[in-house]
C-alpha cells in the first residue's frame, strides 16, 4: 500500500500538475473522518500522518499511534477516493481556468443536443451552452453543424464549469474582425464602438492610430472581401462601418450613414443632446425602418438624436416669426391676436396664403369680410366655417 500510493501520487503530479503536498493533505484529512468510524468515537481526538518518503500511513489517538488491521482496509479504499476526487476536481479547474482566460473571445465547437430551446455544443474538454436568447434570429443549426460562438460567461458549478455561449452580443462582432482584418488584431485599427441588433444590423465604428491606413477601407477590404466574411459568418446581417471621431457632430453624422446629413447642432452637453437635419428626401433613411437606423446610431455615439427635415424646420421659423409678430403689436389673445394657423382647419399653406393677403392674426379676420376671406387661395365654404366660429368665440371670451 505504500509504495503503491507514492508512485499513484508521484503519477498524479506528473500527468495533472496537481500538488503531491496538496494530495497527501487531502488524504490525510479525509482518513481522519475513517479513522474515527473505525474508533467508534467521533469525538475522539484523531490524527493521521503520511511519510512522504516512505508512503506510510500513521493514526494517532491521544497521542498515541494505534494499529488496526481494519484501518489498514480503509485507508486504502478512502485514499483511492480522495485521489479519484481531486483528480476530477483538478481537471475541472484546468478546464475553468483556461475557458475563463478565454473569456470575450470566440471560441468553435460541434451541435450535439438541443435543451429546452437551447443549444449544447461540445467544445471538446468540455461543454457550453447557447442559450435562446443569445442566439441571433438568423441562426439555424443541426445536430452535428460546427458553430463559432462568443464566450460569454465561465461559471463554477458543482457539476463543473458552466460556459455560456452568445451570437448575439456585440462583442461577437467585434472579435470576427479582429480575425478577418489584420489591422484590427494588430492593433493599428481599433473599434471604438458597436451597435447592434442582432439577426438584422449593426454598426461598428472604427479608428486608425496610423493616419497612412484608412480604417474603414482595412475593414472592408479588397472588394469587400474582408467585411463579407463577416456577413456571412452573422448568416447576412447588414453592416455599417463609420469612422469614429472625438469632435461629436461628425462623429453623429457619420453614424447615420447611409443617410445624408445637411447640419448638426449640439443641443445639450450634459444631457447629450443633439440635433440634426437632414434633407426631406433622406429624413426616411436618416430614421430607418421602424427607427432602426437612428436608434442604433444612438447607441453607436452615445447621444441622443432629434431627427428633423428641413421642411420641418422652415415651417417652426414661419410660425415663430408670426408669433413674433404678433407679440410685438402689444396686444394678447385675449385681444385678437391668436395666430391665424393655431385655427382648426387652417394648415401652414393656407396660413402662409392668408398672411401674404394681410391676415396673421385673428383680429385681422374679424376686419375682414367672408367675401374677402373666401377670395384667399385655400379658403373654402368649410374652412370659412370654421374661421367664423373662432371669431365668435373669441368675442365670448371677450
Amino acid at each position: 500500500m505504500s509504495t503503491e500510493l507514492l508512485m499513484v501520487l508521484e503519477n498524479i503530479e506528473r500527468e495533472k500538475g496537481i500538488s503531491r503536498k496538496v494530495l497527501i493533505e487531502s488524504v490525510e484529512a479525509a482518513l481522519v473522518s475513517a479513522a474515527k468510524k473505525v474508533l467508534h468515537d467521533k469525538d475522539k481526538d484523531v490524527e493521521v500522518k503520511i511519510d512522504v518518503e516512505s508512503g506510510k500511513i500513521r493514526i494517532y489517538s491521544d497521542g498515541k499511534e494505534i494499529v488496526s488491521n481494519e484501518f489498514g482496509r480503509i485507508a486504502a479504499q478512502t485514499a483511492k477516493q480522495v485521489i479519484f476526487q481531486k483528480i476530477r476536481e483538478a481537471e475541472r479547474d484546468v478546464i475553468f481556468n483556461e475557458f475563463h482566460q478565454k473569456s470575450d473571445s470566440i471560441t468553435s465547437g460541434t451541435v450535439y443536443r438541443f435543451e429546452k430551446g437551447a443549444l449544447l455544443v461540445d467544445l471538446g474538454k468540455t461543454e457550453g451552452m447557447l442559450p435562446k436568447r443569445e442566439m441571433s434570429p438568423r441562426d439555424n443549426y443541426r445536430q452535428g453543424d460546427t458553430i463559432r460562438a462568443y464566450i460569454l460567461e465561465v461559471n463554477k458549478t458543482a457539476k463543473g464549469p458552466q460556459i455560456i455561449l452568445s451570437r448575439s452580443h456585440p462583442g461577437f462582432v467585434k472579435r470576427l474582425f479582429e480575425l478577418e482584418v489584420p489591422e484590427i488584431a494588430d492593433g493599428v485599427v481599433e473599434i471604438r464602438s458597436v451597435s447592434r441588433e442582432p439577426g438584422d444590423r449593426t454598426k461598428i465604428a472604427v479608428w486608425s492610430k496610423n493616419e497612412k491606413i484608412d480604417c474603414v477601407g482595412a475593414c472592408v477590404g479588397i472588394r469587400g472581401s474582408r467585411v463579407k466574411g463577416v456577413v456571412k459568418e452573422l448568416q447576412g446581417e447588414k453592416i455599417d462601418i463609420v469612422r469614429w471621431s472625438d469632435i461629436v457632430e461628425e462623429f453623429v453624422q457619420a453614424a447615420l450613414s447611409p443617410a445624408e446629413v445637411s447640419s448638426v447642432k449640439i443641443l445639450s452637453s450634459e444631457e447629450k443632446k443633439i440635433e440634426v437635419i437632414v434633407g426631406d428626401d433622406q429624413l426616411s433613411l436618416a430614421i430607418g425602418k421602424n427607427g432602426q437606423n437612428v436608434r442604433l446610431a444612438s447607441k453607436l455615439t452615445g447621444w441622443s438624436i432629434d431627427i428633423r427635415s428641413k421642411k420641418e424646420l422652415a415651417k417652426e421659423k414661419l410660425e415663430s416669426q408670426m408669433t413674433a409678430e404678433s407679440s410685438a403689436s402689444g396686444d394678447g389673445q385675449a385681444g385678437g391676436q391668436t395666430p391665424i394657423e393655431s385655427i382648426e382647419g387652417i394648415g401652414p399653406k393656407t396660413a402662409a396664403a392668408m398672411a401674404a393677403a394681410g391676415y396673421k392674426t385673428l383680429a385681422d379676420l374679424k376686419k375682414a369680410s367672408p367675401k374677402d376671406l373666401l377670395s384667399v387661395k385655400g379658403v373654402g365654404e368649410k374652412t370659412l366655417e370654421k374661421i367664423l366660429k373662432a371669431i365668435e368665440k373669441n368675442k365670448e371670451a371677450e
